[in-house]
């Protein structure tokens, strides 16, 4: 039914309790979904020959060594075995409602994004306990936090949907948002899974990059993926969604926020309506002015 493929970093203490975390969280799910793992970093290729999972080692990169998103999502729809694909990023804990959410999909050509759930995890989680999933579930009630909608870390759609990717260099913030505005362009019904699937994001620090986190989100690899984004206005995440997923399957998102999000949307879909930014903006700035007023 369902391929799920990832790019892991090194293998190294707090990263590897994380990502091996995450994918013994996948290998859990009922059924049990296909995994590759791409890339060559350390300890990639020997966890994916223990847990009996795919292994693909050569990417394209760029110039610095990271790998593009392009190549990833390429040899991956190339290879999988399932109609359903979902790129995840490798600090994600999926529970059991993932499968179903996936399921209560109807919709021909789809892109499934939605929020996380930021929670402190140190340690490796016991999934040979039957009641590991129930005390996770308490543990984000008591200390997890929603991450705001900017911040996707799982793409679930059908494969072939995307071809033509622009060389995203992976990690570097934009490209997650640039994936679902084409996924607009490309007439997919955009869904925000919010509602209906857990997706808890372990925190970490930034220590795989040799100059830490202003290097990941300010240096030049981050700019020339904005550049590749093209501008705030291109920069799309759940808020655009046009249908939502609950427990009962997709509805349409018709609360205001919402209903504003995709008529904000127009000009970046349809350049002949550009003239309508300069009107959007001036709402936007009229909604600030207000705003400032009142506190």
């Amino acid at each position: 039914m369902l391929t799920i493929f990832t790019i892991p970093k090194a293998f190294h203490e707090l990263n590897e309790i994380i990502q091996m975390n995450a994918i013994h969280s996948w290998l859990a799910l009922d059924p049990r979904p296909e995994i590759i793992l791409l890339g060559k970093d350390e300890g990639t290729a020997e966890i994916a020959s223990r847990l009996a999972v795919k292994h693909v080692a050569e990417i394209e990169c760029n110039e610095y060594g990271t790998p593009l998103v392009s190549s990833m999502f390429s040899i991956a729809q190339d290879i999988a075995s399932h109609p359903v694909m979902c790129y995840i990023n490798a600090d994600i804990i999926l529970l059991s409602d993932f499968i179903p959410a996936v399921r209560r999909v109807k919709e021909k050509t789809f892109l499934i994004v939605g929020q996380r759930t930021d929670l402190d995890i140190k340690e490796m989680i016991d999934f040979e306990n039957s009641e590991w999933e129930i005390s996770l579930r308490d543990l984000v009630k008591a200390k997890g936090k929603l991450h705001p909608p900017s911040g996707i870390d799982y793409f679930v759609f059908n494969r072939g949907l995307y071809r033509d990717i622009l060389p995203f260099a992976i990690g570097r913030t934009a490209w997650d948002n640039w994936l679902v505005y084409q996924s607009r362009k490309l007439k997919a019904s955009l869904i925000d899974a919010t509602p209906a699937i857990t997706a808890i994001h372990q925190n970490h620090d930034y220590s795989h990059h040799p100059q830490g986190e202003s290097a990941v989100w300010k240096g030049p690899e981050a700019i020339r993926n904005k550049e590749l984004l093209g501008g705030k206005d291109y920069s799309f995440d759940p808020q655009h969604a046009s249908l939502v997923l609950t427990p009962r399957g997709t509805k349409r998102a018709l609360s205001m926020r919402r209903v504003y999000f995709q008529m904000r949307s127009i000009p970046a879909l349809y350049p002949r309506f550009y003239f309508l930014l300069s009107v959007f903006k001036l709402l936007e700035r009229l909604i600030l002015n207000f705003r400032q007023k009142q506190t």
